[in-house]
């Protein structure tokens, strides 16, 4: 029996073979590419790869490794498919976005903020986390509202919520996104530590309704389980909850807000960190109708729609793949005019300043059907 020495020997040597050609139907493919970009035709030929597929494993003479050869033919089909985009340029509009996020410059400090809710609401912690306390702060009834008062320049940033790390995605947030054009420009973490508040007089027993926003009460599930015959009375914000039963100054009403809005409103605090996971943030963006790039942006933001057939979003995820990229999230949203087709929101590490992220950015828009970046900008930490 050959000892594990002469078999490595062995596979060095079929590699060294499999590198050779391997360079050769790269060097045919970038001849391709130029074919192509001569005659205006598009890298990608679907029909062309799963007839190259399907060919392939049926050259194997053990057909058990027909998905490893499949597997190993799809991440050649994308390298070659890189090589021969080389020579294209990245289309009119792409390239305008591009040039913008490049050359955009750093969010200036005391703007006009745009917040959805009351004062005391997580939305303005962030913004004074983002801006700094000399930022001239508007709340708004609705997030649609600070979309469209930041884009018909009412104000010229606004703070919502995209994601918490309890519930998961915001998607409102990312349908907004897509609706009115912003671009994301930065974001910030806030720590949520919900608090029970009431008035003076009332205590566990006098409660019989309990205000909060939609998230307040999904992230205070096993607290309310205590409390089943309360009402939950789902409000606008956490802040507003909080401003109403302040208001109403009867024993029987409760709010689910921060420890700030509990201050700014003059309630008394029952239960604290009632709260389900006790590391609990919620990941807010800030959104401009220009984009703005620091130095030392270092995370990207795009939205992307892919052809409605087999492995139209496996190739955009190789893209990631092979130049290194780390996919942080990846969000899907129904289109509404095309029933049981998505629009996909990703971000991914990286500066669109670094000079190999143009070809990322052309690989993208190659394997996509539509392609938006939606900004570049520091992670919070």
């Amino acid at each position: 029996m050959e000892d594990l020495k002469e078999l490595r020997e062995q596979i060095d040597g079929i590699d060294r073979q499999l590198v050779t050609l391997l360079e050769q139907r790269m060097a045919v493919s970038r001849s391709v590419g130029e074919y192509k970009a001569a005659r205006g035709l598009p890298v990608l030929d679907a029909e062309r790869e799963r007839q190259l597929l399907d060919s392939r494993a049926a050259m194997l003479r053990d057909q058990a490794l027909g998905a490893d050869v499949r597997s190993v033919f799809e991440t050649v089909l994308a390298a070659s498919r890189a090589a021969q985009q080389e020579k294209e340029p990245v289309d009119g509009e792409l390239l305008t976005q591009f040039g913008a996020m490049r050359s955009g410059g750093v969010c200036p400090s005391g703007s006009r903020v745009l917040y959805q809710g009351q004062p005391g609401a997580y939305g303005e912690e962030a913004a004074v986390g983002f801006f700094g306390a000399d930022c001239v702060r508007t709340n708004l009834k609705t997030w649609d509202g600070v979309f469209r008062g930041v884009r018909d320049g009412f104000g010229d940033y606004g703070v919502v919520p995209i994601e918490n790390s309890s519930t998961g995605s915001i998607r409102d947030t990312y349908d907004l996104l897509s609706r009115f054009g912003c671009c994301i420009v930065g974001e910030y973490l806030v720590r949520v530590e919900h608090c029970l508040m009431a008035c003076e007089g009332a205590n566990m027993h006098t409660i019989t309704d309990v205000y909060s926003h939609e998230q307040g009460f999904l992230q205070c599930r096993d607290f309310l389980e205590g409390y089943p015959k309360w009402n939950q009375r789902v409000m606008a914000n956490t802040a507003l909850s909080a401003k109403f039963v302040a208001e109403s100054a009867s024993p029987a009403l409760a709010a689910i807000a921060s420890r700030r809005a509990a201050e700014l409103y003059g309630l008394r605090i029952l239960q604290t960190r009632i709260n389900d996971n006790q590391n609990n943030y919620t990941r807010f963006v800030i959104v401009a109708a220009k984009p703005y790039v620091a130095g030392d942006a270092d995370k990207v933001s795009v939205q992307f729609t892919v052809s409605h057939r087999e492995g139209s979003l496996c190739r955009v995820l190789q893209v990631f793949a092979r130049a290194d990229l780390n996919l942080l999230k990846l969000e899907s949203r129904p289109i509404p005019e095309k029933n049981w087709e998505y629009r996909f929101f990703a971000d991914f590490t990286g500066s669109l300043r670094d000079p190999a992220m143009e070809q990322v950015v052309r690989e993208l828009a190659e394997e996509t059907r539509s392609l938006r970046l939606l900004g570049n900008y520091r992670a919070a930490e």
